[in-house]
């Protein structure tokens, strides 16, 4: 078993991890938001105020940072006002994009912002550009934030919410070079100056403005972006889809070959050179970092499970999706000094879920367990990790097995979390840390392990045995895993 000595230097600190890169989405698709987290208040499974209790528990575990709703696609053919009032007056709609179902809109912005209260989470609400009016999303603006006494805050308080609520993140628009539009460019910049414009900030409430960024690699798209509308932005975003096999997406999320896993890894890898592309034309035209690039759809993509609706997007969640999810967060803060959010693909039921629910039964995935397991670097400094991280070549994909990240908080306890991407292959660790922790393992014995509601346990952390002996900390990093390291408040 081959060992790699791995160093920390504490003396050279990096950035600090915005808590948002720990952020989360939810879109009205499938299953996620009716059934996922909306039940009703008539429901036999608990609730609060519609909201299910089991999921709201379960996600407030995570203490997630900030959550963006409703959409993906959904946003760019949302009407606000359909989803604000009385329910049983509420119109219905036809949801186009997934699945041509009905949706009642019991769930609209009262119900989500609850939802965030419940959470302890800061709202990202992405606004209509594609088939909204800019009147529509200055008046939602308006509902939502305003403590005047004006035509929508005086709505919203005959609705039954007297104090306006804050509203921290704006998205002009989603995914405007396609389903939001099919946008050139130079036409989205000028549509996101002028909406913008109408994005007001009301009493003390200030809202960072997110205009809709590149698809992956699409670097044009940055440069337009950052050339004619930087001065009206706060952050840009980008989305990026770890693919096994390019678009469409291809291939099971639980019944995988050896090659397959490693052409995961190499897409999920991407993400880093992905983001210094961006970064780079972002640097040349705000060199002082004003503006915040945001990662607001990640994740996994697969086809759906066999015997699920088409166009709900519900897959199964293994071991390969914990690494992956782990290692793109380690991605994440590499870049912290300008990724400022990130909001993985989806929150319950959706693509890369951290929950999953069947009726009544609710699971865990391994990407819950992960974003569990990394929550404390939420905040903390980078730590410069050096080690000679071995190569996994499989099937012609060639990619580090490894990957670590360390930050160190306020009161110097620190985390570190490791990433074994080898499917095949145990490594020994030796590092110089002369600070008692506790450790904390996620995997498998079968790379393919995932959860299911007859063994919703079956990937879930264990304790680390960690020996320490003359300063050192030794302890062995399993094949396909997720291992954390912490000190003080996490031991």
């Amino acid at each position: 078993m081959k060992q790699i000595e791995l160093r920390l230097d504490l003396n050279s600190l990096g950035p600090t991890v915005d808590p948002n890169i720990y952020g989360h989405f939810a879109e009205h698709l499938g299953r996620g938001i009716y059934e996922g987290l909306w039940v009703g208040e008539e429901s036999s499974i608990p609730n609060t105020r519609g909201l299910r209790d089991d999921v709201v528990g379960a996600l407030r575990e995570l203490k997630i940072p900030v959550l963006r709703w409703p959409g993906g696609c959904f946003a760019d053919e949302y009407h606000w006002k359909d989803g604000v009032g009385p329910r049983e007056q509420r119109p219905s709609i036809l949801n186009t994009h997934w699945g041509r179902v009905v949706e009642n809109n019991h769930f609209g912005t009262h119900e989500f912002f609850d939802l965030c209260e419940l959470l302890g989470a800061k709202p990202y609400v992405c606004g209509n550009v594609g088939s909204g009016t800019v009147q529509e999303m200055m008046e939602w603006v308006e509902y939502i934030s305003s403590d005047s006494m004006s035509p929508m805050a005086d709505w919203r308080r005959r609705n039954g919410r007297e104090q306006p609520w804050k509203l921290p993140f704006f998205g002009v628009g989603n995914e405007s070079w396609g389903c939001g539009g099919n946008m050139r460019p130079e036409y989205y910049a000028d549509e996101f100056r002028r909406y913008n414009t109408f994005v007001k900030n009301y009493g003390g409430n200030r809202v960072y403005r997110i205009a809709c960024g590149a698809n992956s690699h699409d670097l044009q798209w940055t440069e337009v972006l950052m050339d004619r509308a930087r001065e009206q932005m706060d952050g840009l975003s980008l989305h990026y889809y770890t693919l096994c096999a390019g678009w469409p997406p291809q291939g099971s999320a639980t019944r995988f070959t050896l090659e397959e896993w490693s052409a995961v890894m190499a897409a999920a890898l991407e993400m880093d050179r992905l983001l210094c592309d961006h970064i780079a034309i972002m640097d040349r035209y705000d060199p002082e970092r004003k503006v915040g690039l945001l990662v607001d759809e990640w994740g996994t993509w697969f086809e759906c499970e066999p015997d699920s609706t088409p166009g709900f997007l519900y897959q199964q969640n293994s071991v390969r999706d914990a690494v992956v999810a782990a290692a793109t967060l380690h991605i994440f803060h590499r870049h912290a000094d300008r990724v400022v959010m990130a909001n993985i693909a989806q929150l319950v039921n959706v693509l890369q879920a951290v929950i999953l629910t069947d009726g009544p039964r609710m699971l865990r995935t391994p990407t819950y367990w992960v974003f569990q397991m990394l929550q404390r670097h939420q905040g903390g400094r980078v730590v410069p990790a050096a080690f000679d991280a071995p190569v996994c070549d499989i099937g012609g994909k060639k990619f580090p097995a490894m990957s670590v990240s360390a930050t160190q908080d306020a009161v110097g306890d620190m985390l570190m979390s490791l990433v074994n991407l080898d499917p095949s292959q145990d490594y020994e660790l030796r590092l110089e840390w002369d600070t008692p922790v506790r450790g904390l393992v996620l995997s498998a014995p079968d790379m393919t392990a995932h959860n299911t509601f007859e063994r919703p346990d079956l990937v879930s952390p264990s304790e680390l045995e960690v020996t320490s002996t003359s300063g050192t900390a030794n302890f062995t990093l399993p094949r396909h895993s997720v291992v954390t390291l912490a000190t003080s408040a996490g031991s």
